[in-house]
Parts: C-alpha cells; structure tokens; sequence
C-alpha cells in the first residue's frame, strides 16, 4: 500500500471514531415513538379527532342558501370556489344543538367520490397527534348518539380524543337523506 493511500486509509478511519463518538448521544432507533395524527375539534364540549385524511379542508362557515323541505341540520347550500357543497350541523343532526354562534363555529370538509359536504363542529383544534400506544377502543354502545361514528379513542393528559369518522357519518342513510318526508 502506498503512502498517500495509508494516509487516506488512517484519515477515514479516524472520520469513523469520530463519527461513532458523536452518535453515541443521539437517541436509539427503539426510542421513537410513531404518531397518529388527525383534526381536533369540539362538539357540546367534547374532544374529538378526525382522521386526517377525511378532512379535505376546515372553514369558517360559509354564506349559504337555505332549501325548503329539508330537515333542521341541512343548513343549505353553498357556493365555495364556484363548487356547490351542502353545509350540514353535525350538532343538530346528532339531536344536541350546539349552544355556539354560528359564526364561531367552523366546517371540516368531506369531498369523498360524489359526495362534497361541509360538516359544522362548534370548534376547530388543529392537528392532534397521538402516541399509537395511547389508543383505546371505545365501545359505541356507550355514546348513544355519536357510537356509530366512532372508531376508538386516544387518551392523553387523562382526556379521551375520540375518533370521529366522517366517511361512517357520510354512509348513515339517514345523513344523506335530507329531505323532510310526510
């Protein structure tokens, strides 16, 4: 071996002592934890998280046009960037109307296949992340109104964030029919 190349050897060689001194406080591969991460929002008080991606964007509640004969929770309809969406109260159709404003309240959107629609919540949270392990089933049976749509929880800070599906709600046959009948 020549010189030049024993001297490059012993230079690489002390890059990797380096190196493996350096690395020694970072933290271990076993240590990351894994996330799950959704919408946080509030109904009558409540925590709630929506699966990330059921949500395609949240909105102040837009101007919209009632339509006769419908039930109390279909609002109306409105026009969001040359769109029409229906603009439904996910507390009203639950049979808890929300004591909010409404012009404090927000809409998280489902635009899923045919269907685009703007679900009123009395508040939005943001992105929630949840360490995977914090997961609890929660037996629907114990929320009369909102169990059909829930898939589980987290706990965190001793609070449950129950997770609200929007694509169970959109598949409720009594959510999508609107129409007010006899």
């Amino acid at each position: 071996m020549s010189a030049a190349a024993s001297a490059a050897f012993i230079k690489l060689a002390d890059y990797f002592v380096r190196c493996r001194q350096q690395a020694a406080d970072l933290p271990m591969q076993e240590d990351a934890v894994d996330y799950w991460s959704g919408v946080g929002f509030t109904l009558d008080q409540r925590h709630f998280v929506a699966p990330m991606d059921e949500v395609s964007e949240i909105l102040s509640v837009p101007a919209y046009t009632r339509v006769p004969g419908v039930m109390q929770w279909m609002k109306g309809v409105a026009n969001v960037r040359g769109r029409l969406m229906t603009v439904m109260d996910l507390s009203r159709f639950l049979g808890q109307p929300s004591e909010l404003q409404e012009k404090r309240r927000r809409l998280l959107v489902l635009d899923q296949d045919d269907l685009y629609t703007g679900v009123i919540v009395d508040e939005v949270l943001g992105m929630q992340h949840f360490p995977l392990d914090a997961y609890r089933p929660v037996p629907p049976e114990r929320e009369e109104h909102v169990g059909p749509y829930l898939r589980g929880g987290y706990k965190r800070d001793g609070e449950l964030w129950s997770v609200f599906s929007l694509r169970r709600l959109a598949q409720d046959p009594r959510f999508m029919q609107a129409a007010r009948t006899g």
